[in-house]
């Protein structure tokens, strides 16, 4: 099955697979973890604070520890993204972006069988960026998009600055007067 960028999607561990219940989140076993991604299907605005996305970041990418489920869960996020572009939140890139930078500091292991799904996924972020683009973006969107890209694209010390800098205006002005 092809998304709106016209490319596969990732391989996915189907959300009724019994094998959630083996994968593991900030909470446990991950057996909740397929619902959660099944209400983003239809879920709008950009809160990550709202429901499901407040859930999702506490049980996938919590103080900055991922999970085997994290590994799973990206390729879903991703998936809906490029399935409605036109309903890109920041949490849509912010999440996978995270994901990734708190594996690579941590060095957290991949299961193999997830791992074709994970970077295929990923690799399709700075694709859906360029395809969501619009000059009405808010700041707090075009930092998530060039976050998930740098990350994506192995960039990590990039993609966590994009996400840590709150206030890019002051960030600017403090680099301007060194």
């Amino acid at each position: 099955m092809t998304a709106r960028d016209g490319l596969p999607n990732a391989p996915m561990l189907a959300l009724d697979d019994p094998s959630w219940t083996t994968l593991r989140c900030a909470q446990g076993d991950a057996r909740g973890i397929p619902a959660l991604l099944a209400q983003l299907d239809g879920a709008s605005g950009d809160d990550c604070l709202g429901e499901p996305w407040h859930s999702l970041w506490d049980s996938l990418c919590n103080e900055g520890r991922v999970f085997s489920a994290s590994f799973a869960a990206v390729p879903h996020i991703v998936a809906i993204l490029a399935e409605a572009p036109e309903r890109a939140t920041p949490s849509h890139f912010v999440l996978p972006a995270s994901i990734e930078l708190a594996r690579a500091a941590h060095d957290a292991e991949i299961p193999d069988h997830l791992i074709d799904g994970y970077v295929t996924a990923l690799s399709r972020l700075p694709l859906l960026a360029g395809l969501v683009a619009a000059p009405d973006w808010s700041e707090l969107m075009c930092s998530a998009a060039l976050a998930a890209t740098a990350a994506a694209t192995g960039q990590h010390a990039v993609a966590e600055l994009l996400l840590e800098a709150d206030d890019i205006g002051a960030v600017l002005a403090w680099l301007r007067a060194e």
